[in-house]
């Protein structure tokens, strides 16, 4: 990906490698173009301005580094795996002579080896004095390669030192003028190394000041400064030649990954664990950041959409929220939740944002961040934040210090847009819903959040809540038990008992499905209840648990409504990684031209997000094909696709495909028999309902006669074509064989289409339904 240093802007992205881009270079000869490296075993040449690729060239191994250097024209310098038996993994530096050829794609063929058993680090290996010379360390040892004697010297370390330091190499740089070689060490000291020349003369200075492992070095083009950057987020300039004299540029973002700097020297550039780019100026002044979606260690929010800004909002920094437009794939803010200054610093425990949530206009936020690993040390706040027109960005409403005893498992806010409410629940066994202040003399709204209700249900441990679309309702799980209440009056209205394993997440429907009420387990259950009736949707309970084992085994992800027992559309193999989150993002306009397969993603986008921290968008989607003439049951899943091969080679395929559909007699007349007694309407509405059903309306009728007529029509003109043809194709038929079968009239043959056209299949349910 190319990027502008003056605007932070992309400017375009160099696509034609298969794998893993592992290295980039510029190409000494020409300073427009770049050389790239990857596991695809091609190194390919780019003109970056224009985005251009002119040459690539076949290694036929996976490779992982890249090098170039000016006095080694036309040949790059790779790191690729050695074939060896041990389980540490071994690595060769080889050299490839790069032909000179008018073809895009060439093979290298003519490769030699320079040493073996380095580094897999590519920051351990760098070229020295204008490429006479190129070190490598790995472990406790420093190589140096000489090009014109060919020989290797070797500088060991011990693995300690007196004060118990570690020694290790991490990372290692060599001056662009002078034989020095800069290398940096697990205890963070960077020494010096001088006089390698002669074997045994050789002597290191050491400099300290990193308080963990050096990650990365970089001479400046003269020469002049020494950068280094580690975990602690601080870039150090260190004056070259001036004994312990350096400046420091502080709180840069996460750890640094590597330095570099432009061939003038007037730009620094540093890389980041949290995904970002700085970019410095030669006086150390930060003049530009490049950021990208946040790679922090983990997610512990879900993924939100801001109602507001329609932004992704999930864990960035530590202690912040970001939020991240998808729509334009940029970064636009970070939120500061903890408001304390984060230290770099392994094993310090320090506060994390571990659950978040928007109200249904945006208007408000609330936060909630913990710390200590044990119950007996847990320390959490609840937040509330509203937004600030004038900063354009969320301002702390009020901070709860006492809001449970214990810590806090979810939250939501209610979905009306009237009243605003908020529920937590923790593993004290309460769940309590928090309202704003009201003034006892105005009888109006305050600026702060005060507890309105306390609840649980038999000290039995809560695990999940949600309201309904219309905020009527709040459900709220005690382990295998769904308690709904009213928010009005704070009354328990009725109980689910869950089908076996603890309830993990809870969900009403939306629009037409709000009466539905989703809910899984721990024993990898879905089940769906009918509020109206307060049992779960038969028969499809057991469909959508065979259903739901099925997407965690093979990892398929299947889209269902909640009011039919067969998934839209699935998709096989969404991910070869364990799923972690997902969410859906609205579309800024929707698809109107959208497949028939996608139909369900013309006004949104699925998202998800990998345990190993990848965010993927869902592309593309398969439908899982059921015929609606059988009952989908678990003896259907399993045998359907036995009689399925059976009908295809008992039936000609001409008669399935002029199948009719099924009318929608049949489909009330299931609705009729699945419904419980207990709820049904009286026998006067039913039959009238039914009657209704079995009737052709007048348009339909219209438009099928239509049809029929254009039909008619097109079949007449047709006739008079192929009159000729049928004509000697008859005389032919009967010259060939001894009994001529009967043909049916042009009337004839069109009466009968329409017979056959004729749905029956009403009278079956009919027959079906007496007792």
């Amino acid at each position: 990906v190319v990027y502008s240093t003056r605007t932070e802007e992309w400017l375009h992205s160099l696509q034609g490698h298969t794998n893993q881009v592992t290295g980039i270079a510029l190409n000494p000869a020409n300073h427009l173009q770049v050389y790239s490296c990857s596991a695809d075993g091609t190194v390919k040449l780019w003109d970056f301005i224009d985005g251009i690729l002119i040459k690539t060239f076949i290694i036929g191994y996976p490779l992982f580094a890249i090098y170039v250097s000016e006095k080694h024209e036309g040949i790059v310098f790779l790191h690729i795996a050695m074939d060896t038996d041990s389980k540490k993994e071994g690595f060769q530096l080889v050299a490839v002579h790069l032909p000179k050829s008018a073809e895009q794609e060439v093979e290298a063929k003519e490769l030699s080896a320079v040493s073996s058993h380095i580094s897999p680090n590519p920051s351990c290996t760098a070229f020295g004095r204008e490429g006479q010379y190129i070190a490598f360390a790995r472990n406790l040892q420093l190589n140096v390669y000489f090009f014109r004697k060919q020989k290797t010297y070797s500088f060991s370390l011990k693995a300690t030192d007196k004060k118990g330091a570690k020694n290790a190499f991490t990372c290692i740089a060599c001056h662009p003028t002078d034989d020095c070689i800069a290398t940096g060490h697990e205890d963070g000291k960077i020494r010096l190394w001088r006089n390698f020349i002669h074997k045994k003369e050789y002597t290191y200075s050491t400099q300290h000041w990193h308080h963990n492992a050096v990650n990365t070095l970089c001479f400046t083009p003269e020469g002049t400064n020494l950068l280094s950057g580690g975990i602690e987020s601080v870039l150090v300039q260190w004056q070259y030649g001036t004994g312990n004299r350096k400046e420091f540029l502080p709180r840069l973002g996460g750890s640094i990954l590597h330095v570099s700097a432009s061939s003038d020297g007037q730009l620094f550039c540093t890389s980041h664990s949290d995904n970002k780019i700085t970019v410095i100026e030669s006086s150390f002044k930060v003049c530009g950041v490049i950021q990208g979606l946040v790679k922090g260690d983990a997610v512990l929010t879900d993924l939100m959409i801001d109602p507001r800004s329609k932004a992704l909002v999930l864990n960035g920094k530590p202690g912040h929220l970001q939020f991240y437009s998808l729509l334009r794939d940029k970064h636009l803010y970070n939120l500061d939740i903890v408001q304390q200054e984060y230290i770099y610093e392994a094993g310090l425990d320090q506060f994390e944002v571990v659950k978040a949530a928007f109200d249904i206009k945006g208007y408000w936020l609330a936060t909630v961040e913990e710390r200590g690993q044990k119950s007996a040390d847990l320390e959490f706040f609840l937040k509330l934040w509203s937004y600030d027109e004038r900063t354009q960005s969320f301002v702390l409403n009020t901070t709860i210090t006492a809001a449970h005893t214990d810590r806090i498992i979810s939250m939501c806010f209610s979905s009306s847009e009237e009243t605003t409410m908020l529920v937590t629940i923790a593993e004290d066994g309460q769940f309590k819903a928090w309202c704003q202040g009201v003034d006892a003399d105005t009888k109006q709204d305050q600026n702060f959040w005060s507890c309105d209700f306390v609840g649980s249900y038999h000290n039995l441990k809560p695990t999940n809540c949600s309201f309904s679309a219309d905020s009527s309702l709040l459900a709220v799980s005690f382990q295998e038990v769904i308690t709904i209440w009213s928010p009005d009056t704070w009354e328990l209205l009725t109980t689910l008992c869950q089908p076996p394993g603890v309830i993990r997440d809870l969900c009403f429907g939306r629009l037409s499905c709000s009466k539905y009420l989703i809910s899984t387990t721990t024993r990898n259950l879905l089940c769906c209840w009918n509020l109206l009736t307060c049992f779960p949707v038969p028969p499809r309970m057991n469909i959508i648990i065979i259903y739901s084992k099925m997407w965690l085994l093979f990892h398929t992800m299947f889209v269902f409504k909640p009011n039919e027992p067969r998934p839209l559309f699935t998709h096989k193999n969404v991910c070869s990684e364990k799923i972690h989150r997902a969410v859906f993002v609205p579309r800024e306009e929707p698809l109107n031209n959208c497949d028939e397969s996608s139909q369900w993603l013309n006004r949104s986008q699925l998202y998800f997000l990998t345990q190993n921290m990848v965010f993927q968008m869902l592309s593309s989607s398969t439908r899982l094909v059921i015929d609606d003439s059988v009952a989908v049951t678990p003896f259907y899943l399993l045998l359907g696709k036995h009689r399925q091969q059976q009908q295809k080679l008992n039936t000609p395929s001409h008669q399935a495909a002029d199948r009719p559909q099924q009318p929608q007699g049949s489909v009330t007349i299931t609705e009729l028999l699945h419904t419980p007694a207990h709820v049904l309407p009286p026998a006067s509405v039913l039959c009238s309902m039914f009657v209704s059903s079995l009737l052709i309306s007048n348009t339909g009728e219209m438009e099928s006669s239509e049809q029929e007529m254009n039909s008619e029509k097109e079949e007449e003109d047709s006739e008079g074509e192929m009159e000729a043809c049928d004509s000697q194709q008859e005389l032919r038929v009967q010259g060939s064989v001894d009994e001529v079968t009967p043909k049916l009239s042009k009337a004839q043959e069109r009466e009968l289409k329409r017979v056959r056209k004729t749905d029956f299949s009403w009278m079956a349910g009919l027959i079906a339904s007496k007792p």
